[in-house]
């Protein structure tokens, strides 16, 4: 499809012209902005273009919805009418950031840190789900595993049990090296902390407790000028390598800043995690585990406690929070749980809800368009709802619940019902795929629970979805309209 040079014209008008753009760039779908001041954009005037599909902002970024193989030539008329070069998403989100306050910072970090790492930790739940399918008793077969009833299987079961539990053991390795990244230091020496602080010389903290007696084991320790140092390792921890790797990239860039080039190799690297992997058994590690587990027990106490509560107010905020990014911080709390003796956590399993509850409101926004014969609107309602489905709700929130209002507030309503459920019956799961797949991430015992919570999330945003448009037409709302005029 061509692109109108004109339309482009129109959008650089409507956001405030030239001189309002910071950096620019694009993905699939969408431009995304960095502008100097967002209230010099006229909204409404920028969603009667014909190009463009819808517009929001997120992150302090202003992303248009220009649809895919469009927004790429559009992109190219953009950049040379604006008069800016062909920039990154890195260019964007540090023009972005400029304007964030400290927490938006802080959570930004978060995300930035733990996104990159979710390809590894999906993967991995899939896979460990698979491998409880196929060992634990009762999963499919009543009073005996899979492996029991096939005993050619138990091989690989176990391999793939050893490959799914990998990534979450040496979580601290993957987080160190992405954290590094992110805090401006080198990522290999992020990477060589974290497996520094798994090393499998450590005393295991989950191994501690005598299994016979159930008396804790005498932690061994190092002998250091008279200080005694726990040789404990923090498998599958989040902070104790967190705030390491956070100290390790201000020793490496204060050292850099300082060594001479000709020396820095042999120094740079052994002083830095010298220093701090020395500070991380002594100080940062036990701190940081303190501190994890406090907040590992205050959302505990609030599930085992008043679980209805704590599943009815993640349910209802997650969707909101994901318009503005702040659910990022979410995965931080979440492998924190997963470390904890819970070996799951309370959040995953509500994000798969809101994942179906956003695809199932779609096919309601899909039946109200197919009542109207909106040819084009029911294709993009209809694909969306099946990528939420499958836990990608991108299309479906900016695409099509958010703008039509009715099956974004029905998903939202959905979910906060559901985590009531899932809350009461402190349902667990652990990090992988959201949507309908996510069953598989679900642990063992919760699974029948999570069923209903999903059939519930396909029933109930489609008919509240109808119902709700149903009712505001009766009084005069045109609720169905075309998508990019809503």
């Amino acid at each position: 499809m061509a692109v109108n040079k004109e339309d482009v014209k129109k959008i650089i008008e409507a956001i405030g012209g030239k001189d309002n753009v910071s950096a620019a760039t694009h993905c699939v779908t969408r431009l995304r902005l960095a502008l100097k001041d967002d209230s010099k954009v006229d909204k409404e005037t920028l969603d009667q273009i014909d190009l463009v599909k819808g517009s929001f902002k997120n992150n302090n970024q202003f992303q248009i919805v220009i649809g895919q193989g469009t927004v790429d030539e559009a992109y190219k008329i953009f950049s040379n009418e604006v008069g800016i070069e062909h920039g990154s998403k890195e260019d964007v989100k540090q023009a972005a950031t400029e304007k964030m306050n400290p927490l938006q910072r802080f959570i930004k970090m978060l995300g930035d840190v733990f996104i990159p790492l979710l390809p590894a930790i999906v993967t991995a739940g899939l896979l460990l789900g698979l491998s409880n399918l196929l060992l634990e008793s009762g999963a499919i077969f009543k009073n005996q595993a899979v492996v029991d009833a096939y005993p050619q299987f138990k091989g690989i079961a176990e391999i793939i049990k050893l490959i799914a539990v990998t990534p979450f053991h040496f979580l601290p390795a993957l987080i160190g090296w992405s954290a590094m990244r992110v805090f401006g230091g080198s990522p290999i020496l992020g990477l060589v902390l974290g497996l520094i602080l798994v090393n499998p010389a450590l005393a295991s903290q989950y191994g501690l407790a005598d299994a016979q007696t159930g008396e804790m084991n005498e932690i061994p320790t190092w002998d250091v000028f008279g200080l005694e140092v726990q040789q404990l390792n923090y498998a599958a921890q989040v902070l104790p390598i967190l705030i390491a790797t956070f100290c390790l990239s201000v020793v490496e860039r204060f050292l850099n800043k300082y060594v001479h080039d000709s020396i820095k190799m042999l120094v740079v690297g052994p002083v830095a995690l010298l220093l701090v992997g020395f500070l991380s058994f002594v100080v940062i590690g036990p701190v940081a585990f303190w501190l994890g587990e406090q907040i590992t027990n205050f959302i505990q106490m609030i599930f085992e406690n008043a679980g209805w509560l704590g599943g009815l107010v993640y349910g209802l905020v997650y969707a909101p929070l994901v318009i503005t990014g702040l659910h990022h911080m979410f995965l931080a709390v979440d492998f924190q749980l997963m470390s904890s003796n819970l070996g799951g956590t309370y959040l995953w399993p509500i994000l798969a809800i809101s994942n179906i509850a956003q695809g199932a409101a779609a096919f309601g926004a899909w039946f109200m368009y197919k009542r109207k014969k909106m040819v084009k609107e029911e294709g993009l309602a209809l694909t969306s709802g099946i990528s939420g489905m499958l836990g990608v709700t991108e299309p479906a929130m900016f695409g099509v619940n958010i703008p039509l209002k009715y099956p974004f507030i029905s998903a939202v309503i959905t979910t906060g019902l559901v985590g009531i459920l899932f809350g009461s019956q402190q349902v667990l799961g652990k990090v992988g795929v959201g949507g309908v797949p996510g069953i598989m991430s679900i642990n063992s015992g919760f699974r029948i629970t999570f069923l209903i919570g999903m059939i519930i999330a396909i029933i109930l945003p489609f008919v509240l979805t109808v119902i709700f448009s149903l009712f505001a037409e009766k009084k005069g709302d045109k609720v169905v309209k075309p998508i990019d005029k809503a």
